[in-house]
């Protein structure tokens, strides 16, 4: 495991003790940032619950989530669980709008890792509606919170990019982008560079009710070093939106199966979620 050059953080797109008291007080101060609750309607043409499954609408989340690895490959009676905070928040600078989002994960269960903060990843992009939709782009950063015990233990800085289309009435399609490269740290023994480039299909379908289908995370990633792919996930999400008085929470759970047996990765993973809904306005 400690010769990947992808960490939980990088994952995400996707340290211990006071560290760790650190990334959640940084998630709180997120939760607390905008008080106002989300309207049924999220501009941009989109319903409340269609623009929940949108990473490109402008819609502040807060996301609480655990992520179960099992199955491993090449390993037998091992596991592992993080647990995942991830807020995203809508800004304008001039005319132009902006997603900002944070993901802060947490290993409580790995079978090389030590438990506690890992690495923390965030983005920027700047999106442009359009009749079919609306893309953007803009920039992603790792950042070596988890040392070398829970992460990487490097800096990596790249691109992003990506679109989501509405074709159907209630279906969302697309493709998301984030390109990280080593650009400083110091890796731990046996730890190669990171320079990954990760792909996530966006495909989602409104079943009414406030339900929906589509794809799992599906981070799909490339490695330059390695020359290969080194995750080939393949998996579902199921969701539901509810509204808690005003307040609007989605529910989701995820099942995914990943390809690549190479290595001592998870074969399987299940992913619950929690994810509260706000407004900018």
């Amino acid at each position: 495991m400690k010769s990947s050059a992808v960490a939980p953080g990088a994952l995400c797109l996707l340290g211990r003790g006071q560290r760790g008291m650190h990334g959640l007080a940084i998630v709180a101060s997120l939760l607390f940032a905008q008080p106002g609750l989300a309207q049924e309607n999220a501009g941009g043409g989109q319903s409340l619950d269609q623009a929940a499954n949108d990473p490109t609408a402008s819609l502040m989340s807060v996301q609480i989530s655990d992520w179960y690895g099992f199955n491993y490959h090449n390993l037998s009676g091992v596991d592992d669980n993080t647990v995942v905070l991830r807020s995203a928040i809508p800004f304008q600078t001039g005319s132009l709008n902006h997603i900002f989002r944070i993901t802060v994960p947490f290993i409580t269960d790995h079978p090389v890792l030590d438990t506690g903060l890992s690495d923390i990843t965030v983005f920027d992009l700047v999106t442009f509606d359009e009749s079919w939709g609306r893309w953007g782009v803009g920039a992603v950063a790792l950042l070596p919170t988890g040392g070398s015990d829970g992460g990487a233990d490097q800096w990596a800085l790249g691109p992003a990019f990506g679109f989501v289309a509405r074709p159907a009435p209630g279906l969302l399609a697309g493709i998301f982008n984030q390109n990280l490269f080593h650009i400083g740290g110091n890796q731990a023994l046996g730890q190669a560079d990171v320079n990954i480039s990760n792909i996530q299909p966006i495909l989602n379908y409104q079943l009414g009710g406030g339900w929906s289908v589509g794809t799992s995370e599906m981070n799909i990633i490339y490695d330059w070093d390695a020359s290969e792919f080194t995750n080939l996930p393949l998996g579902i999400s199921l969701s539901k939106l509810h509204k808690f008085g005003a307040q609007p929470v989605q529910f989701n759970v995820q099942y995914e199966h990943d390809f690549y047996d190479d290595a001592p990765v998870a074969a399987d993973t299940v992913r619950a979620s929690v994810k509260f809904l706000f407004s900018t306005k």
